[in-house]
């Protein structure tokens, strides 16, 4: 049961936080996950894969309370429209180290842009210069 690690709409406070993770979680904490790139999507961002560079997005690790687990999953994956092995998935589910604000790494699941999504941001898209869609990235965003 790995923690998820948000980076945009699902962050505290935000409108998906609300619906989908109220009331599921035991912990949320800010951390930070390197080797990603932010870009600005339709209301809400993707992380692209940017292994080697230093990157770092801005987030929070969201631990869900064990007897909400397997439900929060299905719930995100419906959400991220993330199915295994779909061509169509806007987001894929992977597994990576998030970091903590002591410096504690953790692994957690995290949604990425597929394949398909990545190329077309890495071409054409607005990158979020400084990894935090709350900040420059979601004033962009509207």
């Amino acid at each position: 049961m790995l923690p998820f690690f948000v980076y945009g709409t699902l962050r505290p406070g935000e409108h998906n936080h609300d619906l989908f993770l109220r009331g599921r979680t035991s912990s949320e904490e800010p951390a930070t996950m390197r080797g990603l790139t932010l870009y600005d999507g339709p209301g809400y961002p993707y992380a692209v894969e940017a292994p080697g560079e230093a990157a770092v997005v801005q987030g929070d690790l969201v631990t869900a309370r064990p007897e909400t687990y397997e439900a929060l999953l299905r719930y995100l994956d419906h959400l991220e429209e993330y199915s295994p092995g779909a061509p169509t998935n806007l987001y894929e589910r992977v597994r990576r180290a998030a970091v903590l604000a002591g410096g504690t790494s953790v692994q957690a699941w995290v949604y990425v842009a597929a394949p398909t999504v990545a190329a077309r941001l890495r071409a054409r898209g607005r990158r979020i210069e400084s990894g935090d869609w709350l900040g420059e990235g979601r004033v962009g965003a509207q």
